[in-house]
């Protein structure tokens, strides 16, 4: 099936039960191979019953969701939370139960990771801050140099599994994913991605609810964080240049595939970038961008199978990257740092970077990509898994789910 503006699903087609269930005639999932019995839903169009006009928008963004650099710069007591000892211990014994059991990683969940003091702060307080909130968090303290590998990624996933569901991150089923120099050429924006170079990122989202980075090891320099609220750059675009904005929730935008693709699916998505919330009372402003997935499809353009981007679209990233550039506030992830942040409305860039001299290890990062459905307490999205479990994300075909403790 085509991916396109018009598509709708009346049904989610990756809807997956347990093998244990035999009263529906429904597909069973192979457990041993989607051990938590859930599936991906992965990239789609939106549902263009919930679009909207520009008129409809706000015109102007008030809440928790806006925020201002300045409000965080030299307050770090705000959104910095050093892990105590005794946070520490009970990461450190969860993840060591973990392990004993034999769980594969791709297993994890609440139930066999169970945090009877973090837990509740994490479902409850950091969760909603996350996603109704300022949307971001800077954990401190991990030890992963003494934990190594394995256990630090037990304990950083099973901490993950308290604030959302893991959704795969690339057509290799990645759930665990790793933002490192693989040496892959940058400038083939249409075949790789960036995460697996050096390269600068430009301010964009990820295609889940929310995500997550544990430094594992740093850059010689570079490689440095910066995040905005994407409601506080929607008031500034609104006041300064309300024809970007309206550019931005046209829908006649096109971000690639870049391959990661399922049986039957476009090479691209028609979407717009600023869409709102599904709900008819004070819906929210809900953003999907990366500059990578909208340059890199010239491959289709040049060959007129899609329009090429137009000036006022052209016009319309070059504002937006300066905007937010303008409005960010900039981090530094140490070792043993985490960082969580909601893509519904944070846009987050990375500096380029450059790694010591071997044998000294490379930038290590390892990401999690967490979904929240709507049932509990995600954004209502205008897409048709806006309540699956596992919404968003990357699937492709039936590649299931993958956890390696390094990148490949």
């Amino acid at each position: 099936m085509a991916t396109t503006l018009s598509s709708h699903h009346t049904q989610a087609p990756h809807e997956l039960q347990s093998s244990l269930d035999h009263s529906s005639s429904s597909p069973k999932i192979d457990l041993n191979l989607f051990p938590d019995g859930l599936k991906t839903t992965g990239q789609h169009a939106p549902l263009p019953e919930h679009l909207h006009p520009f008129e409809d928008f706000p015109s102007e963004i008030t809440g928790r969701t806006v925020w201002k650099a300045e409000e965080y710069k030299d307050h770090p007591e705000k959104w910095v939370h050093r892990f105590t000892v005794a946070e520490v211990e009970e990461l450190s014994s969860a993840a060591d139960r973990f392990i004993a059991a034999g769980t594969p990683l791709t297993g994890i969940s609440q139930k066999n990771f169970i945090l009877p003091t973090l837990g509740p702060y994490l479902y409850n307080e950091l969760r909603d801050d996350l996603l109704n909130g300022k949307g971001f968090i800077l954990f401190k303290g991990l030890p992963v140099t003494e934990w190594g590998n394995h256990k630090s990624a037990v304990a950083y996933m099973g901490l993950g599994t308290y604030l959302g569901y893991f959704v795969s991150q690339n057509s290799r089923g990645h759930v665990l994913g790793h933002v490192k120099d693989l040496g892959e050429d940058p400038t083939k924006i249409d075949q790789v991605r960036i995460y697996r170079t050096n390269a600068r990122q430009f301010f964009h989202v990820d295609d889940s609810d929310i995500v997550g980075l544990l430094c594992i090891a740093r850059a010689l320099e570079g490689g440095e964080s910066d995040l905005v609220s994407s409601h506080h750059v929607y008031n500034v675009l609104a006041k300064e240049r309300p024809d970007v904005l309206k550019t931005l929730t046209e829908p006649n935008w096109y971000f690639d595939r870049k391959g990661e693709t399922s049986k039957g699916q476009e090479e691209y998505i028609k979407t717009t970038v600023f869409y709102l919330e599904r709900t008819e009372e004070n819906p929210r402003v809900y953003l999907k961008w990366d500059p990578y997935f909208v340059r890199s499809l010239t491959r289709f353009s040049d060959k007129g199978i899609i329009p090429p981007l137009s000036d006022k679209q052209l016009e319309a990233l070059r504002v937006l990257e300066e905007t937010a550039q303008r409005l960010s506030l900039h981090m530094i992830l140490e070792v043993g740092d985490i960082q969580f942040l909601a893509n519904t409305h944070i846009l987050h860039a990375r500096t380029a970077y450059k790694d010591f001299a071997p044998p000294a290890p490379r930038r290590h990062l390892m990401r999690l990509w967490l979904a929240t459905p709507e049932s509990e307490g995600g954004w209502k999205l205008p897409f048709w898994d806006s309540d699956e479990k596992k919404r968003g994300g990357i699937q492709v075909d039936d590649q299931p789910p993958v956890a390696l403790l390094d990148a490949d």
